[in-house]
């Protein structure tokens, strides 16, 4: 079940997660690559051409008026994943590659 923001293409799933609307797209995936890379909108745009310059708009403009709850979703993301780097042990392809460019 979705919920409707005051944002016209951002919307809320059942665990108030902001998605854009008529997608499967998280506002924080697209944040994410406007952080990580410095893409602009018209970059978004470009890397992800099934979405309007409306939504990618809307998007960022829901990330800024919520930043410190997003930013606070990143972080405890990249907690995880940092986490999961330490306890999951590495493939044998992995630890092959590693060696190789050791030598």
């Amino acid at each position: 079940m979705l919920s409707e923001t005051r944002y016209e293409h951002i919307m809320l799933d059942e665990t108030h997660v902001p998605l854009i609307a008529g997608t499967r797209v998280k506002v924080i995936e697209l944040v994410l690559d406007h952080l990580a890379y410095g893409w602009s909108p018209e970059e978004l745009h470009f890397q992800h051409p099934h979405l309007t310059m409306g939504q990618i708009h809307s998007a960022l403009a829901y990330y800024w008026d919520h930043k410190a709850e997003l930013d606070q979703d990143i972080e405890r993301r990249l907690q995880l994943v940092d986490q999961l780097q330490h306890t999951v042990p590495s493939s044998s392809l992995v630890e092959r590659l590693k060696t190789r460019r050791l030598s």
